[in-house]
């Protein structure tokens, strides 16, 4: 299989595959976000360029910036490391900076998807009828989608774009750690489970531990709606309030995420185990502690600036998920009147875009239906 990453993408194809036969040797096409899909090329490109199964070269497609005068791809390529991004972490000499998508994307048996979810369409449309028909894709992407019936999610949205079969991956893994190669854990849903075991063997390490299951569903709405619950873990810490404060913000949030799943999750049974994977509780507490989105929410509430200033002080370049998908998931509720039943989804919303006090955020808390 070749691997062609997009970091912004990209993509890796498998070593001897021609379209129309088995997937014996899969390439892979990843469109990642900026941080995220280096730390993942990291990973990707060594068990590329270990496994004779795939083949050697990982393209990654890099949306093309300048930097101290050089292109970005240019300094990839030569220096192996993507130095605004993800600096200080060496990517494999295997893994090839591709400034256009096409290139990127053509002849992957894999896709690989990273990208913020406001631009997935964009991406899509760009690369529609340029992919191979029988390629697989696999979402790392956390967002929803409000569409016309509610609820869309981002893996649906590229599977009908594509036509392309589509997987997902999420799970308690912070950029940084995962390129340092600390331990943690994922998690891919994935309804085939031939699909499953290739995915698997494409991303498991020694020190990023895989575990499949089926509900893909599931999977991926846990890893949008926690980054919700994360901003309001950041309110908190901008208020003063201490970790027994947190530890409610994670169990309310958590039981919103659950209520969530069992209206939305419809493409089969949602059970209570899968949020006892990585993609669930775990990714959960590692974002209320440790994520972008706690953060910048912290300021928020200590700054009063607005979330597109502290997004461009704070943050690189890269895009806060967490209010974005609040709107998104506000739209869903309104549509199906049912608003009133998660209200510290709600509450994230009004605080971050209908300039409601960040102080309410306690009060959504004191009065949360789980108390009465």
């Amino acid at each position: 299989m070749a691997l062609h990453l997009l970091a912004a993408g990209q993509v890796v194809p498998l070593r001897g595959q021609t379209e129309g036969t088995a997937l014996n040797h899969p390439s892979l096409t990843m469109s990642p976000l900026r941080h995220r899909g280096s730390a993942i090329a990291k990973i990707v490109g060594s068990n590329a360029a270990r496994n004779p199964n795939f083949d050697n070269t990982v393209k990654m497609w890099v949306f093309e910036e300048m930097v101290n005068g050089r292109k970005l791809t240019e300094i990839i390529n030569t220096s192996h490391e993507n130095v605004k991004y993800l600096p200080g972490h060496r990517l494999p000499d295997n893994v090839l900076a591709v400034p256009e998508l096409e290139d990127a994307a053509r002849d992957a048996d894999i896709l690989v998807f990273v990208i913020p979810h406001q631009f997935v369409g964009k991406v899509c449309d760009t690369i529609k009828g340029r992919i191979k028909s029988d390629a697989l894709g696999i979402s790392l992407i956390k967002g929803v989608d409000e569409g016309p019936d509610g609820l869309k999610l981002i893996s649906d949205v590229i599977q009908e774009k594509l036509g392309i079969t589509m997987s997902v991956l999420m799970g308690a893994n912070i950029a940084n750690e995962v390129a340092d190669e600390k331990f943690c854990e994922t998690t891919i849903g994935c309804k085939n489970k031939n699909h499953g075991a290739l995915l698997k063997e494409l991303m498991q390490t020694s020190n990023f531990r895989v575990t499949v299951v089926e509900e893909y569903d599931v999977v991926e709405i846990c890893g949008a709606l926690k980054n919700i619950v994360a901003v309001g873990a950041g309110f908190c810490d901008g208020l003063g309030f201490g970790d027994n404060t947190k530890a409610a913000v994670i169990r309310l949030g958590l039981m919103e995420m659950i209520a969530f799943a069992r209206i939305f999750c419809t493409a089969g049974p949602v059970s209570s185990a899968t949020f006892l994977e990585s993609c669930g509780v775990a990714d959960l507490i590692t974002t209320c502690y440790g994520g972008r989105n706690r953060r910048v929410a912290e300021a928020f509430a200590k700054t009063g600036k607005s979330i597109e200033v502290l997004e461009k002080e704070m943050l690189n370049g890269q895009k806060l998920q967490g209010p974005a998908t609040a709107a998104e998931v506000y739209l869903i509720l309104k549509h199906k009147n049912l608003i009133d039943k998660f209200p510290l989804f709600n509450a994230v919303y009004q605080i971050c875009f209908q300039g409601h006090p960040v102080t309410e955020f306690i009060s959504c808390l004191q009065n949360h239906p789980e108390h009465m």
